[in-house]
């Protein structure tokens, strides 16, 4: 998976340590400046995946960055502001922003609604919109998946959480992450549909829970997709094939001496 890059255009320092300390333990690329003026300026020398825009800014509203930006530019666009004002959100996605997110907010919910914006662009997942993990092949071009080389019939629901998976491999998910990162999905007013989704998920794949080869329940949170790659596969034979144990060159020379008596 390619790495994301990220342009914070905020005049809040906390707020803009907080974000790059959070995105840069997910992987991605950060950088945040203050002044408009120098955010128009890494927009275009930069050229990140994403922007996260501040509406209340000094020079500039971020409405007026935003138009700026689309003059030259189809980066995506995620807008904050701590008015939560309607008009607002309207006026932002009127000019050509790809999202809006009210203050105070969760750094993991404005996450994962990066990560929308990049999936609807096709930006950054994946290098060739492919997964392989130990037989489980996921290709997002196409949404298809096969398993050990037979085709998976799947429903756009089963299809969106098992990318989820494949794009957070080893990491506990819990269920209120999960429906917000697929919020594109009519879920129920219950978390207990993402059980549904993932039960009908395991049932496709052969997975057993009590043996699973892809999906680990965690107990009180959610579920971990602990698919290995062909590297990783790789990695652990390796880590776990007997040492052939040679004896020292002491012993050895001991041995021969009885020998020789």
């Amino acid at each position: 998976m390619g790495q994301t890059k990220i342009l914070v255009i905020d005049d809040d320092s906390e707020l803009n340590d907080l974000l790059s300390d959070f995105f840069e333990s997910q992987g991605a690329k950060v950088i945040t400046v203050e002044r408009p003026s120098m955010g128009l300026k890494k927009v275009r020398d930069l050229h990140p995946d994403v922007v996260v825009l501040d509406v209340m800014l000094p020079e500039m509203d971020g409405f007026e960055v935003a138009q700026k930006i689309r003059e030259n530019s189809a980066v995506p666009i995620v807008m904050l502001t701590a008015r939560g004002d309607v008009n607002d959100r309207i006026t932002g996605l009127e000019i050509g922003a790809d999202d809006y997110m009210p203050k105070p907010f969760d750094v993991r919910e404005l996450w994962t609604r990066i990560q929308a914006v990049l999936r609807r662009t096709n930006k950054n997942f994946g290098v060739t919109g492919q997964y392989d993990f130990d037989g489980l092949e996921i290709d997002v071009n196409t949404q298809s998946v096969k398993l050990d080389g037979q085709v998976l019939d799947l429903t756009t629901a089963e299809f969106e959480m098992l990318r989820l998976f494949a794009e957070n491999p080893q990491k506990p998910l819990d269920r209120d992450f999960m429906m917000e990162q697929t919020r594109g999905i009519p879920w129920e007013s219950f978390n207990r549909s993402v059980d549904v989704v993932v039960s009908r998920l395991r049932q496709k794949l052969g997975d057993d829970p009590r043996h699973p080869r892809f999906l680990k329940t965690i107990w009180g949170t959610g579920y971990m997709f602990i698919g290995q790659t062909g590297e990783e596969e790789e990695a652990v034979a390796e880590e776990a094939a007997p040492v052939e144990e040679v004896a020292a060159p002491e012993a050895k020379e001991e041995k021969s001496s009885r020998r020789k008596r």
